[in-house]
């Protein structure tokens, strides 16, 4: 079988493939390392290989070994997947797309790793992302910028843009990732993939310094739902390194999305700003306020509903500066001039919080979260465009401005994503169609804590009715930044 043609597989085929020994392991790594060497020189996605690493594992499927999962839901019998370079594998190259640890080599790999190791995933790479994954825009001081192949001209997103862009290129066929404030949803817009933001716990983070908080989470990045459902199944479940996280479903979730057709939802919920109170572009939010329309084919009533954001932005910035407090306070004493302006500027912001601001924030999430509570109860379901703005010029931190709004920070757009994270939502990216200049848009669907099956069900249903993932994988192709509005 052509290496095409083996790229071209879905994961949800190529699973099946190894599983009735149509292919093997082997077939498809060769596969996928053919096409890294055809493409990376243009998108820089996945920085740093582990084939040898990968054979050996594979080899080891391939005798009889490392099969204790073989059978459970989101075995992937020896499908090669892309790591988040925020992860660790043990024994390959993980920088954290710091300086700081850029000739870092762990010995033991991430919680989540060796659960996608065990359900039959076999690492080749790892991913690139913005250091320490704070940021819009995928890029580092040790691997550079890495480039949306619908226009290399453009960005991929952050900070799982790594992931996306190897996804959508076809050099892997599964992506893992991570997501505070859109990392997982707003690389999948750009790109015209899928990515989940899965509910909190329900993914392990064991690893993290901060394990009782809420706003990052681990998960699951792939071209089209069943696949990202696939993935899910292999990554959920309990984990004693990680007090969040709970048993995996009784019903999984690539079984809960084959029955989405079954299990229409009655009535969508949706908006594209909150009323106005968000920057949004306006080209996103006419083709996302049309694109939504589609489910009034299936009889599924769609309702415009604004949740009350009131000061939730300035809220999030203050609970997300607790994060790098806990996660970068002692770097910022030692290695002050080895962090990125970002890193410090938030850090330094979550340093001189007040305990009285801190109280406020958590009134405010939780003044939101009752608004959305509020439509929940009457919708299924929440959907919004997938990111206030599409693509812009690689070479930026983030976007200059978004609907004419001039940004005050690198986080300004970042609230139509933030919003779910802050809510304990989950939030599947799905794409929705391309503005005039060819740049993907998307919608997210977001669902009510713990629904994760439910939000994967509703995109499900919008990807089968656009086709848009049979488009992928895509070549590179170069082009010009399209002007800002």
């Amino acid at each position: 079988m052509a290496d095409d043609r083996l790229i071209r597989m879905t994961a949800t085929e190529a699973v099946a493939r190894l599983r009735a020994r149509e292919i093997t392991p082997l077939d498809l790594i060769d596969a996928a390392a053919a096409r890294i060497a055809e493409v990376e020189p243009a998108v820089n996605a996945l920085p740093t290989l582990c084939l040898d690493r990968a054979r050996d594992h594979a080899r080891a499927l391939m005798r009889g070994e490392r099969r204790e999962a073989e059978g459970e839901a989101g075995w992937l019998a020896g499908l090669p997947v892309a790591i988040k370079d925020l992860s660790d594998v043990a024994g390959v190259r993980t920088t954290y797309g710091s300086p700081i640890f850029a000739d870092h080599v762990p010995t033991r790999s991430d919680p989540v790793v060796e659960r996608i190791e065990r359900k039959g995933g076999i690492v080749i790479a790892k991913s690139n992302t913005p250091e320490f994954g704070a940021g819009g825009s995928t890029f580092n001081e040790v691997f550079g910028r890495t480039r949306n192949p619908w226009n290399t001209a453009l960005t991929c997103g952050g900070s799982t843009g790594g992931g996306a862009v190897a996804l959508a290129t076809g050099e892997v066929w599964l992506a893992h990732g991570s997501d505070h404030g859109g990392s997982l949803r707003r690389p999948a817009t750009y790109c015209s993939v899928v990515g989940l933001r899965p509910s909190p716990g329900r993914v392990t983070r064991g690893t993290q310094e901060d394990l009782w908080s809420m706003l990052s989470v681990q998960g699951p990045m792939a071209r089209n739902i069943p696949d990202l459902a696939l993935f899910l199944d292999t990554m959920a479940g309990w984990d004693l390194d990680d007090p969040l996280t709970w048993e995996a479903p009784a019903r999984p979730y690539a079984a809960a999305v084959a029955a989405a057709e079954a299990e229409t939802p009655l009535r969508i919920a949706f908006t594209t700003d909150f009323g106005g109170a968000l920057p949004m572009d306006r080209e996103t939010a006419a083709i996302c306020a049309r694109e939504v329309r589609r489910f009034e084919s299936l009889g599924i009533a769609v309702e415009e509903a604004h949740p009350e954001i009131g000061a939730l932005n300035d809220a999030f910035l203050v609970l997300r500066s607790q994060h790098f407090v806990v996660d970068r306070e002692e770097l910022l004493a030692t290695k002050r001039d080895l962090l990125k302006p970002d890193i410090v500027w938030q850090t330094e912001r979550g340093l001189s919080e007040t305990p009285s601001r801190l109280a406020w924030a958590e009134h405010e999430r939780t003044r939101f979260f009752r608004s959305l509570r509020d439509i929940f109860a009457r919708c299924d379901v929440l959907v919004t465009p997938g990111a206030s703005t599409p693509a812009f010029d690689v070479m930026l931190r983030a976007p200059e401005k978004i609907g004419g709004q001039v940004l005050e920070n690198y986080m300004g757009g970042s609230l139509i994503n933030a919003f779910a994270t802050l809510a304990g939502c989950p939030a599947v990216a799905v794409p929705c169609g391309f503005d005039q200049h060819g740049r993907p848009v998307g919608l997210q669907v977001v669902a009510p804590p713990r629904q994760d099956a439910r939000a994967l069900q509703v995109a499900a249903l919008f990807e089968r009715m656009t086709g848009l993932d049979r488009m992928l994988p895509v070549e590179p192709r170069a082009g010009v930044v399209p002007p800002y509005e």
